[in-house]
């Protein structure tokens, strides 16, 4: 292991918008549909386009961030450079808290859906191959897994279009085509807004891949031109497969009255639609997608770990190292995987309610640093452009997250504040530390 000096910039912008997709893990509306149409009375579609609307505003931000320097690190690089280390410092600690689980959640649903295929394999076991699998994928350069990435994202996308195909074809053949072409699924009933916020808090989570995309940089070919392209368009087209998506199943599905459990709808959606011969294919495609969703998550994981410990965050002899040969961040890798191998312990609610914390206080924090380091540090204010693109728009863009902010659940906070309180106590440890140090020179 030796420091950061290898080039890594391989990536083209489509494979870095692939492994941004990835991570979004396209088919998650599969399995947040029941939850959301509940919340929402039935208008699943309509959330989608209000959580498109707020991460396309905050998606703007990453992208300006991006186009002015080459540091990867997402929000914590960003905060850090505008607001200052510190900023920096709490912002990636709670960041960190949804890139290291994430990853977790992935191996959690492929051992979920691989114990249903194959139950005489005991869970425990396929969390362990999950997570060896992904951790051995991530060991090697990153090109392998924008390869493997584009592989396991394409076949999804093909089941959710022979998904759209069915739908059609069995509302055409039962009550005619003219049934297709209707916005019901827009306008379904009365519309609320607070549910529909609500709705858009719990949605807003699987945009989280234009995030990710901006920890790809050291490893990006032009990153200053590609990263904002890649976060942007990571964005708009992962907000048209999941609104497309969610479309259909609202219109086979105009409510949950069929659905004998809600939170774990995606069984009984394709079962309806295709059969049981369409539900076993497709949950193959599923865990073809969480596989995906699994080697993205654990790469960019790894890859803010890495900039973390570059920063001397955390051990730099060992998180701020490249593997000289594997051209790889390979104990912050190796890492993630340790963590991943924990989800034989834990169950999918104890994890998901731990993720939305870090994710909000990522893009709070990112549409404020636009503020502070383009219209204060910079003083960019004369013109009405400036004014707009510095003052008017981050601010619309931080209440956009706020009224998500007052959606979010009670147990994310609590879990959330307990992991800020951690991250206290490290910064003012190794505060402490370097003041002792300084004072033992000077002795």
């Amino acid at each position: 292991m030796e420091k950061t000096t290898v080039n890594l910039k391989k990536l083209t912008l489509w494979q870095v918008i692939i492994i941004g997709i990835a991570y979004m893990t396209p088919m998650t509306v599969f399995d947040t549909f029941g939850i959301v149409s509940g919340v929402t009375d039935g208008h699943v579609p309509l959330a989608y386009i209000l959580a498109l609307i707020a991460m396309v505003l905050t998606a703007w931000s990453y992208a300006r961030f991006s186009r002015e320097s080459e540091k990867a690190g997402s929000a914590y690089t960003y905060t850090a450079e505008s607001c200052g280390p510190q900023y920096g410092f709490f912002v990636g600690w709670c960041a960190l808290l949804d890139y290291l689980l994430l990853p977790l959640i992935n191996v959690l649903l492929a051992s979920i859906y691989l114990t249903a295929l194959i139950p005489d394999v005991p869970y425990w076991a396929w969390v362990m191959i999950s997570a060896s699998a992904v951790t051995l994928v991530n060991c090697f350069r990153i090109n392998i897994l924008a390869n493997l990435s584009l592989a396991f994202v394409f076949a999804p996308i093909i089941l959710m279009v022979i998904f759209v195909y069915l739908v059609i074809q069995g509302i055409g053949s039962s009550q005619g085509y003219e049934h297709v072409l209707t916005l019901t699924p827009l306008w379904n009933g009365d519309h609320e807004l607070l549910p529909l916020i609500a709705g858009a808090s719990i949605l807003c989570f699987s945009f989280l891949g234009f995030d990710a995309v901006t920890t790809l940089s050291a490893e990006t070919k032009d990153p200053k031109r590609n990263i904002p392209r890649a976060v942007l368009m990571t964005t708009l087209i992962g907000g048209l497969i999941f609104i497309s998506a969610s479309w259909f199943i609202q219109l086979y599905f105009p409510s949950n009255v069929r659905f004998n459990n809600p939170s774990e709808a995606l069984p009984e959606i394709v079962l309806y639609v295709g059969g049981a011969f369409f539900q076993s294919v497709f949950l193959c495609g599923q865990i073809m997608n969480t596989f995906a969703s699994g080697l993205a998550t654990h790469a960019s994981a790894s890859r803010l770990l890495h900039i973390m410990g570059r920063d001397g965050i955390f051990p730099r002899k060992f998180f701020g190292a490249v593997h000289f040969k594997l051209g790889t961040p390979l104990f912050s890798v190796l890492f993630v995987g340790l963590i991943s191998m924990s989800a034989a312990f834990l169950d999918l609610a104890q994890v998901v309610s731990l993720i939305s914390f870090g994710a909000l206080v990522a893009f709070t924090a990112v549409n404020f640093s636009v503020f502070m380091q383009f219209y204060i540090k910079k003083q960019q204010r004369r013109g009405l452009r400036n004014k707009f693109l510095n003052l008017v728009l981050p601010f619309i863009s931080v209440c956009a997250i706020l009224c998500l902010w007052f959606n979010l659940d009670h147990s994310s906070l609590i879990f959330g504040c307990i992991w800020l309180l951690a991250g206290i106590s490290v910064f003012f440890y190794k505060k402490f530390k370097k003041q002792n140090i300084a004072i033992s020179n000077v002795y």
